[in-house]
């Protein structure tokens, strides 16, 4: 699942063109590798999102199959 979708799914950001926007200026990181909106993510992934001076970092527990999401997603580090 590419990184932008996944974060709007997950609720981390809560619209995708955001999400887009924000890996486009660099802002978000998979692994400490700045990452483009159409990244793979996959489980076990760290996510670190840096909006102003304030920065949010996650492990990815498992992908979402649909928009409905019954367990927890994520872990936040």
């Amino acid at each position: 699942m590419r990184i932008d979708k996944f974060l709007k799914l997950s609720r981390v950001i809560k619209r995708r063109t955001v999400a887009n926007e924000a890996c486009d200026s660099g802002r978000i990181f998979v692994n400490g590798k700045m990452a483009k909106a159409s990244y793979e993510v996959k489980q076990g992934d760290i996510v670190e999102i840096q909006f102003g001076d304030k920065t949010s970092k996650f492990e990815i527990l498992q992908i979402p199959t649909s928009q409905k999401i019954t367990t927890e997603i994520i872990k936040i580090l």
